[in-house]
């Protein structure tokens, strides 16, 4: 009995002490990770300073928006929660719409406000989709817990 005591409290110590050791690699990698996201947005950011007008203001869009979107999707395969998966599905819309914003400048008149009107309505839907889809998310795991 008592050798099976002792192998039992071994194995808890080392699953105890081994927590702590995957914690600090997820931390690691977690950090790794955000430092990719902010070399890459650097790039990115390098890759439109020879560009010139409106060129040079979509391609910042898109590169502060792959940003914001890789932040957002960093902070989702951390913790999948409802919150988190709205966050990625805004900053996809937002980025989307930003950008096509900055395309719209390349035209002129009705044509433009047609264009903006659209952006803005294709974004405005992005996110109204992605909030229900995180109330009905939201609202199966009230149920659960009532």
């Amino acid at each position: 009995m008592k050798v099976i005591n002792s192998i039992m409290l071994a194995a808890g110590l080392s699953l105890a002490c081994a927590g702590p050791v995957f914690a600090a690699q997820d931390k690691d990698q977690h950090k790794a990770e955000k430092q990719k996201i902010e070399a890459d947005y650097k790039a990115a950011k390098d890759k439109c300073k020879d560009m010139k007008g409106n060129a040079k203001d979509i391609c910042m869009a898109e590169a502060k928006g792959q940003e914001k979107l890789a932040k957002a999707e960093l902070a989702l395969k951390e913790k999948d929660t409802p919150k988190n998966r709205y966050d990625v599905a805004a900053a996809k819309a937002d980025m989307d719409y930003n950008v096509a914003k900055e395309k719209c400048d390349d035209m002129k008149g009705k044509e433009k406000n047609q264009c903006e009107k659209d952006a803005k309505a294709a974004r405005d839907s992005a996110k109204k989709q992605a909030k229900s889809e995180r109330e009905s998310s939201e609202g199966k795991k009230s149920n659960k817990k009532a």
